[in-house]
């Protein structure tokens, strides 16, 4: 069997299992059997195919059509033009929560603060893109804060944040510019209904095992106590929870308090900035 013929069954293998885009998910894993950059995979489609590496792409392809996360197989996701390491103790980035990072940029910023980190993708991000910032991630997870560091250093971010287990504002000192968040808000009665790929996150970092909006309730309340003057908090949000969380938002006592829609229209990110 050569690379092509592998493709092709892969691809046939992943169509019937009802994977949204085979022939993109084959690629990527052959391309990560070969060790070699998807773009160049046109290169290595007559070569022989390998055992080792025959055995290692099926391995991966099987466990694709059980819904396994291409993250989890590949080991990474390109988030924002950067690729960060992905397990199962930290959520998949997903390209939605790249709004979050379009509305930070758009307000100037020195020290943020993360809260539930996760893979660390929002804050290294900012951090990232902006040289001079200095970041706080907070997690209730030591596994997840674990994936963040890695990230950090892999990104040479190490020496501009610091990381600490909390659950939410618990273990915060000092105020920020900006503060983020990504938390669950996918409500209890939702979870039944949500794609198989989603049974390999971890549940602490999809739901409140409520109505989806109490990690809202504490944010807003606790975050005008840790920003600055003229300081930010930006959330991102389920496409329905919009109204619910602009009035936690107002409530809070935030000025300025809007929705961001995401490349789709949805509403996807809620901004609110505490009072000069």
């Amino acid at each position: 069997m050569n690379v092509q013929e592998a493709l092709a069954v892969a691809r046939a293998t992943l169509k019937d299992a009802g994977v949204d885009d085979p022939v993109r998910d084959a690629r990527l894993l052959m391309a990560a059997s070969l060790g070699v950059d998807a773009g160049r995979m046109t290169l290595h489609l007559h070569d022989t195919f390998e055992a080792a590496p025959e055995a290692v792409f099926f391995a991966d392809v099987s466990k694709r059509a059980t819904r396994v996360p291409m993250s989890h197989l590949l080991g990474y996701r390109e988030f924002y033009g950067r690729r960060f390491t992905v397990t199962r103790d930290v959520l998949d980035p997903r390209g939605d929560t790249e709004t979050l990072i379009e509305a930070a940029l758009a307000e100037p910023f020195k020290t943020v603060l993360d809260l539930g980190v996760g893979s660390g993708c929002i804050l290294l991000t900012l951090l990232a893109e902006r040289s001079q910032a200095r970041g706080v991630a907070t997690d209730v997870s030591t596994e997840a804060l674990r994936v963040a560091q890695s990230n950090a250093a892999d990104l040479g971010l190490a020496d501009r944040c610091a990381f600490e287990v909390s659950d939410w504002f618990a273990a915060v000192g000092g105020c920020f510019d900006l503060i983020v968040s990504n938390p669950p808000y996918i409500a209890f009665d939702e979870m039944a209904g949500l794609a198989a790929e989603l049974g390999y996150e971890p549940r602490i970092a999809l739901t409140d095992e409520g109505d989806g909006l109490s990690c809202y309730r504490t944010i807003a309340a606790g975050a005008p106590e840790y920003l600055n003057a003229g300081g930010w908090l930006m959330v991102e949000i389920g496409p329905t929870q919009g109204a619910a969380v602009v009035a936690m938002f107002e409530a809070a006592g935030l000025e300025n308090v809007g929705i961001r829609p995401d490349l789709d229209g949805r509403d996807r990110v809620i901004v609110g900035q505490k009072p000069l």
